[in-house]
């Protein structure tokens, strides 16, 4: 039996990257993927390659920080497919600034994207897994919120916030059969990796020479995660974070 099988996901930031690629392995493993992207062209194009493999989907276009946004996703994935079993808030932008260089636009265009969109997720999809008193929320924070790094104010600030929101939630909905993780990781082969390449002067290939198993990590490495956490095989698992590295914070 497929490990997601009969469940419905909601999975922002669907459109690329690590989004696309979990909401896709979510959909092989059976699962009704509700795709949200700021680019619906994106959203759509991911639904297009589920539905292509037989799988269920449906794009919506969504800008996380709009909390009227979020309450039509939820209204449209419940009406489409009557619940909502796993929340993956994954849509997320990355900006490395000195400190000093940082404008407070700058700020909170970051937190209310990475912040405040993860915030508005949980208000508005836990309450609905509460009453079918079972769910998974994952919510994408980094290694920037466990470990400090130059120019990295901002963005650890925000995935700082994410990973004890995580844990805030995960104890306030733990009798109610919610469970709520993070995870962690370090250099993925993204565009956010090729974004860090290039705003701190070193290649892909000089960044994965400091990662312990000599590699950066790859959509599937935190897929692989995602997929756990968001299965009933980590029924017991919650207000947990879940580091994706290659050893890299271990050092």
């Amino acid at each position: 039996m497929a490990r997601l099988e009969g469940k419905v996901a909601i999975i922002t930031g669907g459109g690329t990257g690590i989004g696309k690629h979990t909401a896709l392995r979510f959909a092989k493993e059976g699962a009704k993927v509700v795709v949200t992207d700021i680019n619906l062209d994106s959203a759509n194009q991911t639904v297009d390659e589920i539905k292509n493999a037989g799988g269920s989907a449906l794009a919506i276009a969504h800008d996380v920080s709009k909390e009227e946004q979020w309450q039509q996703v939820v209204a449209q994935a419940v009406e489409q497919y009557q619940k909502v079993d796993i929340l993956f808030n994954n849509a997320g932008i990355y900006i490395i600034k000195p400190l000093a260089e940082i404008t407070l636009d700058d700020w909170n265009r970051l937190m209310s994207i990475n912040v405040t969109g993860v915030f508005l997720g949980m208000k508005h999809v836990m309450p609905v897994m509460a009453k079918q008193k079972a769910g998974s929320v994952i919510n994408a924070s980094s290694i920037a919120g466990l470990i400090g790094a130059p120019g990295h104010v901002l963005y650890g600030a925000s995935k700082g916030a994410v990973r004890i929101m995580t844990k805030d939630a995960a104890i306030e909905y733990a009798q109610q059969g919610v469970r709520v993780n993070s995870i962690h990781p370090g250099y993925i082969q993204t565009g956010m990796v090729e974004y860090a390449a290039e705003t701190t002067k070193h290649s892909t290939a000089e960044l994965a020479k400091g990662v312990p198993t000599g590699r950066l990590g790859t959509v599937e490495d935190v897929s692989n995660v995602v997929l756990f956490l968001a299965s009933d095989e980590a029924g017991h698992v919650t207000g947990a974070e879940f580091v994706i590295d290659g050893g890299g914070t271990a050092q």
